[in-house]
């Protein structure tokens, strides 16, 4: 069953949340894909890309309480008609309005709303199928803003607080989403990653900490914390966000990338160990590099990924992110040249042309492998 456009897919930078300065960011502004959604379509569909992950901007789109503004939304719901791309929206990239966070009271309630005004403005005003993720990398988000005090409430030693009320309002929010439109697909995503220990670690904590990654895809299907209401219903496909730093060591820094000594774990044994956790239908939902590396990076990727298919994986698809280049969300002057395009100082994309390439030879790979398995379950046909 195809699920999305196009094998490969772009994501564009929507994290709007108050970073470690106490300072609003909101990088869909920041790299100007409000203004440029229409070019940005366009060349993203001449380089075959046509299934794009974009965020509404919780902090912009309620104006105040219970009041929402969704027309900077529409016109990329409007562009994305035009040029024929399919598009998943992230409710929560990091940031919620001004004056609450996951613990605060009025939390759960707040995006109970939210997901109920999207949900019916999006089915007055789209023809697409809505694909949703309510709340994107519960596990990251509770960290960052539990644990070392990345953003509000500004917390340590309360990932676990954090996690768990975010799970609840992921909950509550997929139910008001099904409500609302029941043929609406929930995706949730979460960091795949791979933790080592050494010879004085214990094993039994290294396989504990690992199991971490998988607490909020738990919660949220009911196979934890089941007081949170959670069910095998709330995810229709599982995305997975891997960067060349999600492999670290137990009291250490990330394995080396490039990897000589073949001490990492291949993504395709972790993508098989998600999909056989789950068994559901699976993406890789971020994937990037930087500089020079984005090439050689891409190649690897787009290998394992064939592997974990040829492995009998339910692999539906790759998402390049970002799209367009990224600044640091505390240094919004500092920029990590690691899109598809590049910006320079006035916002104007700077294609990376080894990428590019790059990427469209990749996805031959998977036309083929598509046509050559297409050709052979006709013959059983």
């Amino acid at each position: 069953m195809k699920l999305f456009n196009t094998f490969f897919m772009g994501g564009y930078e929507c994290a709007d949340h108050i970073n470690r300065s106490g300072v609003r960011v909101n990088l869909l502004k920041e790299t100007q894909h409000d203004l440029r959604v229409e070019s940005d379509y366009e060349a993203l569909t001449a380089i075959g890309i046509k299934t794009v992950r974009e965020g509404i901007c919780w902090s912009a789109v309620e104006i105040e309480a219970g009041k929402y503004d969704f027309s900077e939304v529409h016109t990329r719901m409007k562009a994305a008609e035009k040029y024929g791309v399919q598009q998943i929206w992230d409710l929560i990239h990091f940031g919620y309005p001004d004056h609450i966070y996951p613990t605060h009271p009025h939390f759960c309630d707040r995006f109970i709303n939210l997901c109920e005004a999207f949900a019916t403005f999006y089915k007055e005003h789209s023809a697409q199928e809505l694909y949703v993720v309510p709340i994107n990398e519960i596990s990251f988000l509770s960290w960052h803003s539990g644990d070392v005090r990345g953003t509000v409430p500004f917390a340590v030693n309360s990932g676990w607080d954090m996690k768990y009320h975010l799970c609840k309002a992921a909950i509550l929010g997929i139910k008001t989403l099904k409500k609302i439109d029941p043929n609406c697909v929930i995706i949730l995503v979460e960091p795949l990653v791979k933790i080592y220990g050494n010879q004085y670690d214990d094993a039994n904590h290294i396989f504990n900490i690992n199991e971490h990654q998988f607490q909020a895809m738990d919660i949220i299907s009911g196979r934890m914390c089941p007081e949170l209401g959670g069910s095998e219903d709330y995810g229709d496909i599982l995305g997975f966000n891997y960067y060349w730093n999600c492999q670290w060591q137990e009291h250490g820094k990330p394995l080396d990338w490039p990897d000589p000594m073949n001490y990492r774990t291949p993504l395709s044994e972790m993508l098989q160990g998600a999909y056989l956790r789950y068994g559901k239908p699976i993406f890789l939902s971020e994937t990037g590099h930087i500089g020079s590396g984005r090439v050689d990076w891409i190649e690897e990727i787009v290998n394992e990924c064939l592997k974990a298919r040829e492995n009998g994986v339910d692999l539906h698809a790759i998402c390049i992110y970002p799209v367009t280049d990224r600044p640091d969300w505390d240094n919004l002057n500092d920029y990590s040249n690691c899109g598809i395009w590049d910006l320079d100082q006035g916002g104007n994309r700077i294609a990376h042309g080894a990428f590019i390439n790059a990427i469209i030879n990749s996805h031959h790979k998977f036309k083929s492998k598509k046509t050559i398995m297409d050709y052979v379950f006709n013959l059983f046909l």
